[in-house]
C-alpha cells in the first residue's frame, strides 16, 4: 500500500513548521522547489497495492536516494544525518522536525528493487534534467588504486605451483619419470 507524505497545509499545535526553522536560501531548499515530486509519485504509484501495510512515502524514499547520491553516502549512513539535519527533512517533504529515523537502511534496498533499474534511472534523469549541460563532464578521471588487479607477486606460492605443474607436464610429455622425494 502506498504511503502518504505529510500534508504541508496541516498546522501542528505544539510543533513549529520546519520551513520556519531553516534557511530558505540553502541549496537543498532551492532544489526542493525544482524537483517534480508529484510527477515522480504518480509514476511510481502503480507499483503499490491498494491493501496491506502502508509503505514509506515515495517522496521520502526518492529524496533519500537523491541525498545519498549528492553527499556520497551509503544506505546505512544516509538515515543518520537525516535526523540531525532539518534541511534533509524539509527536502524529504516533512512539515515538522522529526526525532526518529525516517526508515531502516534496508528499506532503501527494497525500494530500489520495487522501482527497478528503470525507476532509478528516472530519478537520476530528473537530476540531469535540472542541471542541464552542467551535469555533463568534459573529462572523467578514474582512480583505480583501490581496485583489485590481476597481479601475482614473485613470492606468491600459487606461482610456484603453476611452474611445478608446467614442468611436470613437460616431463610427462618427454617421457621422463619425475624424481620422488619420498623414501
Amino acid at each position: 500500500m502506498k504511503g502518504n507524505s505529510p500534508d504541508p497545509t496541516q498546522l501542528h499545535l505544539l510543533k513549529k513548521p520546519l520551513k520556519n526553522l531553516i534557511n530558505p536560501t540553502h541549496p537543498l531548499c532551492k532544489l526542493t522547489k525544482m524537483i517534480p515530486y508529484k510527477e515522480i509519485e504518480h509514476h511510481f504509484s502503480g507499483l503499490y497495492a491498494n491493501a496491506g501495510r502502508p509503505a514509506k512515502p515515495i517522496r521520502l524514499m526518492v529524496s533519500l536516494l537523491i541525498l545519498k547520491q549528492l553527499y556520497n553516502l551509503s544506505d546505512e549512513t544516509i538515515v543518520k544525518p537525516w535526523i540531525e539535519n532539518p534541511c534533509f527533512q524539509f527536502f524529504s517533504g516533512e512539515t515538522v522536525f522529526q526525532w526518529s529515523f525516517p526508515c531502516h537502511s534496508t528499506d532503501l534496498v527494497y525500494f530500489r528493487k520495487r522501482i527497478g533499474e528503470e525507476g532509478v534511472k528516472k530519478i537520476f534523469q530528473v537530476s540531469i534534467d535540472l542541471h542541464g549541460k552542467k551535469a555533463k563532464e568534459k573529462e572523467v578521471f578514474v582512480d583505480t588504486t583501490v581496485q583489485e588487479k590481476n597481479i601475482t607477486f614473485l613470492t606468491d606460492t600459487k606461482l610456484y605451483k603453476r611452474i611445478i605443474a608446467h614442468w611436470v607436464g613437460i616431463a610427462k610429455k618427454e617421457g621422463l619419470k619425475p624424481l620422488s622425494t619420498k623414501n
